[in-house]
């Protein structure tokens, strides 16, 4: 079978599937649910319908189950509108690539957040400063001359 003809199919089930969610199924336990994908067999006969749900894991299971029962509705749509000798059996299956990409989001949001952090302490540093050997001086002394502070005299001064 031509690669182009499963993808118009599984296009069309992915439209028919979610406007039937969407619009037409009454189920109070199928709240916030999004059909992502769809993939169907090379024979034509199955399709794993990728969907995306918000919502406590409490709420996702029950939306699954009420999405489990009312998949012989949506299949009956599905016969309607495909014009083929079988119908594919609908199976659901729960997307986590948003939820992940979500994930990933956040994480990168708090290193932005460390490195921004991170930038700020380096900021406050005097541009004219200079880092040797991993301490910060001043550039208007130099590292060979002795700090009066710490109790040292220099002997030229005498």
């Amino acid at each position: 079978m031509k690669a182009h003809r499963q993808a118009r199919i599984n296009e069309v089930i992915r439209e028919v599937a979610s406007e039937t969610i969407l619009f037409e199924l009454r189920d109070p336990r199928i709240k916030m649910v999004t059909v992502t994908r769809v993939e169907v067999s090379g024979d034509l006969q199955l399709a794993k319908v990728y969907v995306s749900m918000m919502g406590t894991e409490a709420e996702q299971k029950l939306s699954m189950y009420g999405l489990r029962n009312a998949a012989g509705y949506i299949q009956a749509k599905l016969g309607d509108r495909l014009k083929m000798r079988y119908t594919p059996v609908l199976s659901f299956v729960i997307d986590q690539g948003i939820k992940n990409s979500i994930e990933i989001g956040r994480i990168l949001a708090e290193e932005r957040k460390l490195q921004a952090g991170n930038a700020v302490d380096d900021d406050e540093m005097d541009e004219t400063d200079e880092i040797i050997d991993g301490q910060e001086v001043p550039s208007d002394e130099s590292p060979s001359q002795p700090d009066a502070a710490d109790g040292t005299a220099d002997e030229r001064a005498d």
